[in-house]
């Protein structure tokens, strides 16, 4: 059980009043750094639904984009063996067991290579009894994988807090046309009935006086019986209906339903009516293993209601909170790369309309980012990947699009005054302007001169006339070509270091 302190009965209530759903649990909160640590802070049966997606046991490389921003970085699945992403997962999941409360679903994402073994470290965790279903997401038409079956379906394990009493709302599907074909009539109209037989799965029959006749048939679900004997062309009453035989009288087969008055199918264990994301698909980010948001509102909408708490502690680009979000749920987010949860807040500023605002969000109208590495320590702690866009995002530019062969540019600073509107299917880019100002990162204790050279030669090949560059210090003759170059060229670098961007009054103070 968490330590955290208790509230006051003030902030209990001033909680209440902001609509949040817990006194003891803050919501609509991004918490960049290790699962685990941050797992163990929150309280017991304290989530309504839990969803992951952690990084699949696929000992493959994945050319990562991220958000708007297309940053393209390498992504080593880092679990050597299956045994040992087991064994990283296995904790993580202990904990998301906790924190579900008894009501609540958990949902684990996997691909076919450790699928397996993660249904019995999930047995074994949440208990036989709590597992409802092996779900199966058929992602993608074809793979062309040799001397084997494609492999092109997800699997999607959905566990409950307890056997029976869990949060259910059932979801439908549409009938297939092969099955309306086969047993539904159509009017002239275009509407399609059937005919029904009036016994109940139990053979069980109310009895009553039809047309002076002693008869024994199940009433509908509205307690009501009411004769259809009209003309074929005419749409009989939206209620139960009795269709009379040649005789005058009901026959067994004889209630007749409509096709678009039912729900459909109920939803079943298979999916291959959402599409993966492709290419061209505007709610693509990049991500290769992003999922598409119709995918998550399924999954929410089946296994919690509105200002139930969603967790989704493996949050990649965020779309388990994107679609929380917009079904009015609660959220909680978590992830260990300072860059994705940028772009996570960016996604939910820019689609959910969602300010960022610590005021805000103390009244239950906005959210926060928690434990970004904001100091100079945790920052060259983190892989270059990470240093690089923090530098560039804070800067308020756009990172790069491609580290390999990036020709010495790790970011873009596109000025305001230089950019017009924003339109056409490219929004959100800038390749239609040609005035920007190149960014150099470099995580590094001191910058030299021959990192000063290298840069001067892209902004000469570049003909750009100001650039940018961020270290952690310069030595002195770095900092003396910078000048010479200046009176050399009339090109200005504006050398950065670090502690000048955490400083906000002093960053703005340079780039003044």
């Amino acid at each position: 059980m968490s330590t955290k302190p208790q509230k006051t009965v003030r902030e209990t209530v001033e909680i209440y009043r902001a609509g949040k759903p817990s006194a003891f649990l803050d919501t609509r909160v991004i918490y960049c750094g290790d699962n685990l640590e941050q797992l163990r802070k929150l309280p017991d049966a304290c989530v309504d639904l839990v969803y992951i997606d952690p990084p699949f046991n696929s000992n493959r490389n994945y050319e990562v984009f991220w958000g708007e921003t297309k940053e393209k970085r390498a992504f080593d699945d880092r679990h050597a063996s299956t045994q040992a992403y087991i064994e990283y997962m296995r904790p993580r999941c202990v904990e998301l067991a906790r924190v579900l409360k008894k009501t609540g679903s958990f949902y684990y994402h996997c691909d076919w290579h450790a699928s397996h073994y993660v249904k019995v470290m999930l047995d074994q965790i949440f208990g036989e009894n709590n597992f409802q279903n092996e779900i199966v997401w058929k992602r993608a038409n074809a793979h062309n994988d040799p001397k084997r079956y494609g492999n092109i379906h997800d699997t999607i394990f959905f566990y409950t807090g307890q056997p029976n009493g869990y949060t259910w709302n059932v979801q439908y599907t549409p009938y297939t046309q092969e099955y309306i074909d086969a047993e539904w009539n159509q009017l002239p109209s275009g509407r399609y009935y059937k005919a029904e037989n009036m016994l109940d799965p139990q053979n069980k029959m109310a009895e009553f006086d039809f047309m002076g006749t002693r008869a024994r048939w199940r009433t509908n679900l509205d307690g009501m019986m009411e004769l259809w004997n009209a003309p074929q062309t005419e749409v009989p009453s939206s209620h139960g209906r009795i269709k009379l035989g040649k005789n005058g009288k009901p026959t067994k087969r004889c209630r007749i339903i409509f096709l678009d008055e039912m729900l459909g199918v109920p939803l079943q264990s298979w999916w291959d009516d959402i599409n993966s994301l492709r290419g061209g698909s505007l709610e693509r980010l990049g991500y290769p293993t992003q999922k598409p948001l119709a995918l998550l509102e399924r999954i929410l909408t089946s296994s919690s209601n509105e200002n139930d708490i969603v967790l989704d502690a493996f949050c990649g680009c965020g779309t388990a909170l994107v679609a929380a979000q917009k079904l009015k749920r609660q959220w909680i987010g978590i992830d260990i790369s300072p860059t994705a949860c940028r772009v996570m807040a960016k996604r939910l500023r820019d689609v959910c309309g969602l300010p960022e605002d610590e005021a805000l969000w103390k009244a239950g109208r906005g959210f926060i980012v928690r434990d970004l590495p904001w100091t100079e320590e945790k920052l060259r702690a983190i892989p270059p990947f990470e240093f690089e866009n923090w530098a560039v995002i804070a800067l308020g530019g756009i990172p790069n699009k491609t580290q390999v062969g990036d020709r010495g540019i790790d970011g873009r600073i596109y000025p305001v005054s230089a950019a017009p509107e924003r339109r056409g299917k490219a929004k959100g880019e800038f390749d239609f302007t040609d005035t920007w100002y190149p960014i150099q990162v470099k995580q590094k204790d001191r910058v030299g001169r021959p990192d000063i050279d290298s840069f001067e030669a892209v902004m000469t090949r570049e003909e750009r006339n100001t650039g940018f560059f961020v270290a952690f210090d310069y030595s002195a003759d770095a900092l003396a070509e910078i000048g010479d170059f200046f009176k050399r060229s009339g090109k200005m670098i504006r050398a950065l270091t670090v502690r000048d961007i955490l400083d906000e009054t002093k960053l703005g103070a340079k780039l003044a």
